[in-house]
């Protein structure tokens, strides 16, 4: 006697296990009528009482904050600790710190190298020139101040370079030639900026440290 459920021709299945093809026909092709899993109908009937639950929470009672709300809040937060961290820092530094410790720390250094050439060439050249090498003797400047002519237009203390950085170009001045330096204190922590400031101290041996490389 073959275990194969019976299928039979009916409108609908009529209990569990049932297997009916409907009567309707069309180009040849009739449908399956079986009753739904329980799994699939307990997961559609809760959707249909969480949906009018969440839309009274949402736009009717205010029970959930929008996405937009959450995101400002959390960075209020990260400003809010990059403003504490900076604090912590600005608190022991100072240019003695620059010129006795961060200035000859290797390791520093080689990191704000690393910072410098991805993130400074565009505007203040590969070799800190401010200047771009097109080949054959060509050179076209960068819209950067030269960090290696011993000039300094925001002053030449450690502290000075580091504030720069940090703050971005002052809001009195126009900038070099209209091009104004963005305040990477929005992007990098305290420490960053520190070893940049220490590599640029590095590429300037002599006007920091009284000696050459």
């Amino acid at each position: 006697m073959s275990s194969e459920p019976e299928i039979k021709v009916a409108n609908y299945a009529d209990g569990k296990n049932k297997i009916v093809v409907r009567p309707h026909e069309y180009d040849g092709i009739q449908e399956y009528d079986q009753t739904l899993p329980n799994w699939w109908l307990f997961i559609f009937f809760a959707a249909l009482v969480f949906f009018p639950v969440c839309w009274l929470g949402y736009y009717q009672f205010g029970l959930m904050r929008p996405d937009g709300e959450v995101i400002d809040a959390k960075m209020a937060e990260i400003q809010k600790a990059k403003a504490k961290e900076l604090d912590a820092m600005l608190a022991k530094l100072d240019n003695s710190v620059f010129l006795t410790k961060w200035g000859k720390d290797e390791e520093v250094i080689a990191n704000g190298r690393e910072l410098y050439m991805a993130n400074c060439t565009a505007c203040h050249g590969q070799k800190l020139d401010a200047k771009m090498d097109l080949g054959n003797g060509q050179m076209v400047p960068l819209p950067g101040l030269s960090l290696v002519d011993g000039e300094w237009k925001y002053g030449k203390e450690p502290m000075d370079s580091f504030k720069l950085i940090n703050l971005g170009t002052p809001p009195d001045s126009t900038g070099h030639n209209g091009a104004r330096m963005e305040a990477w204190g929005q992007k990098l922590p305290p420490m960053k900026i520190v070893e940049l400031v220490a590599f640029i101290m590095s590429e300037n041996q002599k006007e920091f440290f009284g000696s050459e490389k």
